[in-house]
């Protein structure tokens, strides 16, 4: 007798047991009675009858993703890969919909972005893919709205994740890509060079200008000084010539001097035994003195040439006059 009180005890206490049941937040449970459907309980701790009742399914009311990879080609017939996410969920209104009429979900959602997919992508070239992904999204859940929502389900959003064509394509498209950046670099590095080049060439320019005008300075102010120095010498008793050889013969001493204070000067061989002063001194006094003399002679020769040119003029005039005579007496 106490055996079988305890067994009794014991099947109530489970019947009692089983006779509650709970459901967490964003969950809903269908409770069916000897097979069919009798009601939709929501979170929080809820009763059912034991043994007539029971828990057919959980139906879960979150937001869920699902990531479908669909490979398609392109209108350029370039096989890519694309990853497709869709976001969707059921609606807590139509969860009997959502179970009762459809099975399998997630079967049902990869079959729709399948042939949305494949329906768009075809029409477009792969750089277009890649422009206009959203495009391809957002075909994806109007296509995916219609169809879902007699099931219970909405669609929150679509992403194309990602766009992977074939690794021989991918390998093209960065050399492309490194080509034409190559191509950027050197249009700028031959600016760069043409403006250097160019500064450059202004700087010479400009370079050879000053050295120019400093050369022409110097000379000047050599001359000047030249000047001076043969009127120095003229007050002292010596004449123009004689001066000029000894400031010529000066300035090749001091040429030389500066070429052996240079120890990186090249080798120059000059004149520069004692006797080679005064060799070149008296060579440019000779030199002044003939010049003299032929400025003379050119002078002399002008000026007995003048005189028979004047002594020829009345010589043509005469036989012009006495023809003008004849012409009148006939």
């Amino acid at each position: 007798m106490g055996i079988t009180l305890i067994i009794i005890l014991f099947i109530a206490l489970f019947i009692l047991l089983s006779s509650f049941f709970t459901v967490k937040q964003q969950t809903a449970v269908i409770i069916e009675r000897f097979g069919r459907f009798h009601s939709i309980r929501q979170s929080g701790l809820q009763l059912k009858i034991p043994i007539i009742d029971r828990i057919a399914g959980r139906m879960n009311l979150k937001i869920q993703q699902l990531d479908v990879i669909i490979e398609t080609k392109t209108k350029d017939n370039v096989f890519v890969k694309l990853k497709v996410s869709v976001q969707f969920m059921v609606v807590r209104e139509t969860v009997y919909d959502a179970f009762y009429k459809l099975e399998y979900a997630h079967d049902q959602i990869t079959s729709y972005v399948f042939d949305v997919v494949r329906a768009e992508v075809p029409k477009m070239k792969l750089d277009d893919v890649f422009e206009r992904k959203d495009d391809i999204a957002i075909a994806v859940k109007r296509e995916l709205n219609e169809a879902m929502t007699t099931y219970g389900y909405t669609i929150i959003n679509t992403l194309v994740t990602d766009i992977d064509p074939d690794i021989q394509v991918k390998n093209a498209m960065n050399r492309i890509n490194a080509a034409d950046r190559e191509k950027t670099v050197a249009e700028f590095e031959a600016e760069a060079s043409r403006i250097r080049i160019v500064a450059k060439a202004k700087a010479e320019a400009e370079s050879k200008r000053l050295q120019g005008q400093g050369i022409a300075d110097q000379r000047r102010e050599i001359a000047r000084g030249l000047v001076e120095s043969v009127d120095v010498l003229n007050r002292v008793g010596i004449n123009s010539q004689e001066a000029s050889a000894l400031i010529v013969v000066t300035q090749h001493y001091d040429t030389l001097q500066a070429i052996g204070a240079d120890s990186n000067s090249n080798l120059i061989l000059l004149p520069n035994s004692p006797q080679a002063g005064s060799e070149m001194l008296n060579n440019m006094v000779a030199s002044f003195s003939a010049s003299n003399q032929v400025g003379e002679m050119m002078k002399k020769g002008n000026k007995k040439k003048k005189k028979e040119e004047d002594f020829e003029i009345p010589r043509f005039i005469e036989p012009q006059v006495e023809e003008d005579e004849n012409e009148k007496e006939d």
